[in-house]
């Protein structure tokens, strides 16, 4: 946005509102579909809409596996549910953290954050 009175304050408190574990989802979409925000902000929302998609998923094939199965794999199945749910909140909270702290040189997503911090490796 080139908006000189812009706040960085409510830019910030808008990207953490996107990656809200469940209830983020709803503005980051809205964020992508009215084409507005920074590039950032936009990385942050698909980055967010791809978590919470993909642990959707998950979620709904583990939880329609274990009830076709026998009780131990249901059991077992639900367990990994139970995981799954929690992955995805504890990412949603490290994500969030890292926003905190202000890692503007490990951007979400890039290609260059493993060769900043391990060059030889490439």
């Amino acid at each position: 946005m080139s908006d000189p009175f812009y706040e960085k304050p409510l830019q910030r408190l808008q990207e953490y509102f996107y990656l809200v574990p469940v209830f983020g989802v709803l503005p980051a979409l809205w964020t992508l579909k009215s084409d507005r925000g920074t590039p950032k902000e936009r990385k942050i929302c698909r980055l967010s809409i791809t978590l919470a998609l993909g642990w959707l998923l998950v979620y709904s094939l583990l939880a329609l596996g274990s009830m076709q199965t026998s009780e131990i794999l249901h059991f077992r199945l639900l367990f990994l549910n139970s995981l799954a749910g929690s992955g995805y909140f504890l990412t949603c909270l490290v994500l969030m953290f890292r926003l905190f702290r202000r890692n503007r040189d490990r951007g979400f997503g890039s290609e260059s954050t493993g060769r900043k911090n391990c060059p030889e490796a490439y």
